[in-house]
């Protein structure tokens, strides 16, 4: 059986990034970013991605390394980077979903 998408994930999530980099550019009026946009934009975006796997996998990096589509070492890694690698994981999951 097919599982279902949640109504968030049929917008699709370039959409949802989309929508908050033009409120971004907006919020600058007639300025341009500084520069580094592109590393900054990767940063901002790794971190949560990473911290809510983590925790979805309940602290497996294993588990999260596959659901990431990367190799175990690379989250390794990457969560030292982010400074997750001690953190303990917790996920707000709302009841029923």
């Amino acid at each position: 059986m097919a599982r279902k998408e949640p109504e968030i994930a049929k917008a699709g999530l370039a959409a949802s990034v989309e929508a908050h980099l033009q409120t971004y550019f907006n919020a600058l009026e007639d300025e341009l970013p500084d520069a580094g946009l592109y590393a900054r934009v990767l940063q901002e975006v790794e971190e949560p991605l990473f911290r809510l796997v983590m925790a979805l996998c309940d602290g497996n990096q294993l588990r999260a390394a596959h659901v990431l589509g990367l190799n175990r070492n690379t989250l390794r890694k990457k969560i030292r980077e982010c400074g997750l690698l001690a953190a303990k994981p917790t996920l707000k999951r709302k009841r029923g979903a």
